[in-house]
């Protein structure tokens, strides 16, 4: 054979070998106390159909037996040892800067993935060029990694007075989420995101906003990557499974800390994120629901009162990086 033909044939296979792995897809886990977990979570995706992934493990400095369970594991590609609980932004953001794949997941380590999961996402991301962000079918389990057929989220809705939720939550899966479809936003606990996307968004070098520290950074990642033109898609065919721990039970499990950052949060996406003219429209409902969560958090929380001074210290941060958002928005939805 003839160094051309030879030549041509090693392309034609390496070009096939390339099409039948695809893109990478780097899955990334931020830990803390997570031994219970992490196993469970680890083996899925170890168990997925479609290979070309790794998986990037962030310990935010865990005192129990995670770090310990990680040592004996062999399917992570990397594992970084927080030497402080950096919160689930920061961690992240870590990790985004860290991993090497085209697509990036970042999933909860209380998560367990269907095997078609990645094979799912992947075939619909590469549809569309301007798809940035797609969230699967998450159905709750037990806390013996039992199944349901409970739905915990089909993506996220964010009405007028702009309280975030889960669409479907709590309801049982009768097929009435089966259909693709755009949505707001995709869940945190397992999101999947366009590198282009996250490098198109970043504020100062952040991905999810590290004011946040934990919670609604889903909403917000995901609020302004539609301000940027992207769309979010929802695909009911990429199953997981999810137990969440205050979601169990009632609001007042919720460690306090947590209660505090959700209020917060809420103002600053607002902040950041909200156009002038869609505020004035939305006064009514916001008015509504703010006076609501005051009055509660003063007769029921009077603890969680300290989202006022959380929040008013970070207005001034927050409205520069509003000022960068609303300057690159390419679109108004």
């Amino acid at each position: 054979m003839s160094g051309s033909i030879l030549n041509k044939t090693l392309y034609a296979t390496s070009r096939k070998r390339e099409i039948k792995m695809g893109k990478k897809v780097t899955v990334q886990i931020v830990t803390y106390n997570s031994e219970k977990d992490i196993l469970k979570c680890l083996d899925s995706i170890r168990k997925q159909t479609y290979k070309n992934f790794e998986v990037i493990v962030i310990d935010n400095k865990s005192t129990d037996n995670t770090v310990d369970l990680f040592k004996k594991e062999s399917s992570y590609s990397k594992l970084i040892l927080n030497t402080e609980n950096t919160g689930f932004c920061k961690g992240h953001n870590i990790g985004f800067k860290e991993g090497t794949g085209e697509y990036v997941m970042v999933l909860n380590p209380d998560v367990v993935l269907d095997k078609n999961f990645f094979e799912e996402v992947v075939n619909e991301m590469e549809k569309d060029s301007k798809i940035g962000l797609i969230s699967g079918k998450i159905l709750r389990m037990s806390y013996q990694f039992t199944p349901t057929n409970i739905i915990d989220s089909t993506g996220i809705i964010l009405p007028r007075n702009k309280r975030a939720y889960d669409r479907g939550q709590g309801e049982e899966d009768l097929g009435q989420y089966d259909e693709k479809r755009d949505i707001f936003g995709v869940c945190g606990a397992a999101a999947v995101y366009k590198r282009e996307m996250l490098e198109d968004i970043k504020i100062d070098d952040e991905y999810f906003d590290e004011n946040f520290f934990a919670y609604k950074e889903d909403v917000d990642l995901s609020w302004r990557a539609r301000l940027f033109g992207w769309k979010c898609k929802y695909v009911p065919a990429a199953i997981a499974y999810h137990h969440r721990g205050w979601k169990k039970s009632s609001r007042k499990d919720q460690p306090t800390w947590l209660k505090i950052h959700s209020i917060k949060n809420r103002y600053l996406m607002i902040i950041k994120n909200e156009k002038f003219i869609n505020l004035i429209k939305n006064i009514p409902w916001l008015l509504v629901t703010d006076v609501g969560i005051f009055f509660y958090c003063l007769f029921k929380e009077p603890q969680t009162l300290r989202y006022i001074i959380e929040t008013v210290k970070l207005i001034p941060s927050t409205l520069k990086k509003r000022k960068i958002i609303q300057k690159k928005a390419r679109s108004i939805r």
